[in-house]
Parts: C-alpha cells; sequence; structure tokens
C-alpha cells in the first residue's frame, strides 16, 4: 500500500498525503475493533555485553561454561524486563470504546450503527491525562472507558482532543474525571532523539483488546519511515510520517501502547503493524514528535497542534540527484498541481516562504532522515516562533514564523 512517486511525494504539516520511496509495504492500523497498531517489547543490556567480554582479560572471572554464561546473561535480562514491566505496567491503561458507525443497509440506505472498539493508552500525569492513537477514539466517539493495571475500570473519561484525520500524527488525549478514590502513575518521558536501530525496547498493551498489560519484545529496525495506513478493509487509508520501525510481535488492541526503553521511558507511541506478507514490521511515533501537543494539553487542557503550513518533500539523494537540487537534506517546498505549496494565511505565508524553497534547518536542528518538519515541529508549542534556513536560488537566508494552531478539519 505504500509506494512513491517522487515527483508527488508531498507532505504537509497539516495535511499530508504523502508516499515513501523506500517504504513498500502494506499497513495496518485499528479503527474500533478493525484496527490496530502496535507494541514494540524488548529487553536487552549494553552492560551485559560489556561484562560477557571483559572477563576475557582475567581469566579468575571467567567462572562457567559458555553455556552457563548465556545463562546468566538470559536470566539478567529477563529480571531487566520483569523490572522495567513493574514500573511503568501501572501507568498503562486498557481503553474501550463505543462510537457512531455508518453503513449502507440492503436497499442502498445509510444507517448507523453502534461499534466497539478497544486499545491501549498510558498516564502521563497524576491528574488522569492519557496519550493514545487517534484512532483508537474515531470520530464518531460516545463513550470511553479506560480499564487501570489493577483491573479497576473508570468510566467518566473525556476525549480532550485528538489530531485531524489527515493530520500524519495519529495521537489523541484523554482525561479520566473520576478517579474512584485512585493513585494515578504516569508514565516517565523519554528522549526518542537518543534512539539508534538495534536499540532493544520493551512494549506493553493491551492485545486483542482482551488481554491486559500483554509485554512483547524486539529491536528498533529503523526510523524516519512514512508508510500509508489503513483499517483491514481498506477503506480508508491516512498517511504516517517519521515513524521508528520494530520487529515486535505485535496484535490487535495495542494500538496506543507506549514503546519503553531499557531505562523505563517512553521513546514512542506504538500504531501500526504491516500487514501481507510482510512479517513483524511494526511502526511506533516516537514520543519526542508529541512534546509540544503533551505541553499543550497539560498546561492548556486542550489540543494545539502547532503547524507551519507548507506542502513538501525530505530530500533523499535519490531526490537530489533526479531534480539536481543544491544540497541532499533538507525539505523542498515542491510545485503543486491542485493545492498551494504554501497554504494561504498561514505561518509559512506570512513569513514569505515562497515555492521551491528549500528549508534547511529549524532553530538550529538540520532537516534530515530523523528530523522532519513534522517532528521538528512536533516539540514546539502554539505560539513558539521558528526560525528557519532557507535556501532560495542558491544563497541562504533566515525567516522567522510564528507557528498557530493548526485550523480545524
Amino acid at each position: 500500500m505504500v509506494k512513491k512517486d517522487a515527483t508527488n511525494d508531498t507532505n504537509t504539516d497539516q495535511t499530508v498525503k504523502s508516499k515513501t520511496t523506500t517504504d513498500s509495504v502494506k499497513t495496518h492500523k485499528p479503527m474500533a475493533q478493525t484496527r490496530w497498531a502496535l507494541p514494540i517489547v524488548a529487553a536487552v543490556i549494553a552492560g551485559f555485553i560489556g561484562g560477557y567480554f571483559a572477563p576475557n582479560n582475567s581469566q579468575a572471572n571467567v567462572a562457567g561454561t559458555p553455556t552457563e554464561i548465556q545463562q546468566r546473561v538470559i536470566g539478567s535480562e529477563s529480571e531487566l524486563v520483569r523490572d522495567i514491566v513493574k514500573n511503568v505496567g501501572p501507568a498503562v491503561v486498557s481503553i474501550n470504546v463505543t462510537s457512531q458507525g455508518m453503513a449502507q443497509n440492503f436497499f442502498g440506505m445509510t444507517q448507523s450503527f453502534d461499534q466497539e472498539g478497544a486499545g491501549t493508552g498510558f498516564i502521563i500525569d497524576a491528574d488522569g491525562t492519557i496519550v493514545t492513537n487517534r484512532h483508537v477514539v474515531p470520530s464518531g466517539t460516545k463513550t470511553v472507558s479506560v480499564t487501570l493495571s489493577d483491573g479497576t475500570e473508570l468510566n467518566d473519561v473525556e476525549v480532550i482532543g485528538r489530531t485531524n484525520d489527515s493530520d500524519p500524527l495519529d495521537v489523541a488525549f484523554l482525561k479520566i474525571k473520576d478517579k474512584k478514590g485512585k493513585t494515578l502513575t504516569a508514565a516517565k518521558i523519554g528522549d526518542s532523539s537518543k534512539v539508534q536501530v538495534g536499540d532493544k525496547v520493551v512494549a506493553i498493551g493491551n492485545a486483542l483488546g482482551q488481554f491486559q498489560n500483554t509485554v512483547t519484545s524486539g529491536i528498533i529496525s529503523g526510523y524516519g519511515r512514512s508508510i500509508e495506513a489503513g483499517d483491514q478493509s481498506g477503506a480508508s487509508t491516512e498517511t504516517l510520517q517519521n515513524l521508528f520501525q520494530t520487529d515486535a510481535a505485535i496484535n490487535q488492541g495495542n494500538s496506543g501502547g507506549p514503546l519503553v526503553n531499557l531505562s523505563g521511558e517512553v521513546i514512542g507511541i506504538n500504531t501500526a503493524v504491516a500487514g501481507g506478507s510482510a512479517q513483524n514490521i511494526g511502526f511506533s511515533i516516537p514520543v519526542d514528535d508529541i512534546k509540544g501537543l503533551i505541553t499543550s494539553v497539560l498546561k492548556n487542557g486542550k489540543l494545539q497542534r502547532p503547524f507551519l503550513g507548507v506542502r513538501y518533500v525530505m530530500i533523499t539523494d535519490d531526490f537530489a540527484y533526479q531534480y539536481n537540487l543544491p544540497v541532499k537534506r533538507g525539505a523542498y517546498i515542491a510545485p503543486q498541481v491542485r493545492q498551494d505549496s504554501i497554504i494561504k494565511g498561514s505561518p509559512a505565508d506570512k513569513a514569505g516562504l515562497k515555492e521551491k524553497d528549500i528549508i534547511t534547518e529549524i532553530n538550529g536542528v538540520k532537516l534530515d532522515e530523523k528530523n522532519s518538519i513534522i517532528s521538528v515541529l512536533g516539540k514546539r508549542s502554539v505560539g513558539d516562533v521558528a526560525e528557519l534556513k532557507v535556501l532560495r536560488e542558491g544563497k541562504e537566508i533566515t525567516l522567522k514564523a510564528t507557528l498557530e494552531a493548526a485550523p480545524a478539519q
């Protein structure tokens, strides 16, 4: 479901319909019962590797056969995972949703019906604010309840906000209104910019919508992935950007669950899994991409998505060669056929950005495979000033744009 045409691979920090050159996989994510995205669980120990080789310098430290040493390493690794789950598990919640769906009957008439769905989320403050995926609480959501790790069900839950269905960031926020006297545990938010390919991770989720706090494991297989994801029926699709790729085993119901590093910090939100013949290919949103939204929600009690207002293509070596561009990395404001490259009245428009400009940096962060416009702006808040380094007709200029809230869909 993912194919790239270099001439049409345009992204926008508000409404994105992009495709990727390298990620040719079909993906699925859950919408109500039918969509899913998922967990990524892992256990690792850099220290254990060092501990394994260090004894080579001292025979006195080599106690046991290679098999015995391996067993000790595995045991220590398992203990580490148990500790992570023990510390992070109380912050993970199962989410049950009733929403309104629409379908045509035998006579071609559109009828509404109630549908149920399940997913996962994690608590980010003691007052009961929860992060999950947008598709876990779809448009038309009527009721939401959450189940804590100890089995307590809380029914008075509000949807604070969700990103637009066309937004490449699949995120929503919930708020527990009545905690029933429960003391809530918040997950610790990590730094996803430090994640490297090969890092082991741990994920906790509501597998299949019925197996609460299921733990799985895997490694980070890649980053900067762009995919086109949809429900199992293929009736609807959406483009997601700048995702981690993982080989963790995943199941329905894990959407919105945390991807955790070995320090017990959330570094991603599990969102999609490749379908078809692809095996163990899952995708997760880097947590840094939503830090600006977290700040907005915790401070103002509502979701405000900062946006710039440009449609762009992230430059790769191949793209730069094909279009004879002066740089191999950056965001190229691509000419559009049926829509404007610069959204009228947007911060980009007000700042003076033009079609065919190349944005190379935002606030000192170079745009590349790990840092798209979506990713960099995800760390900012509405009202922040974005300083843009721009290449225009071979000359570098600096422009400033004050980020605004993305307009309602």
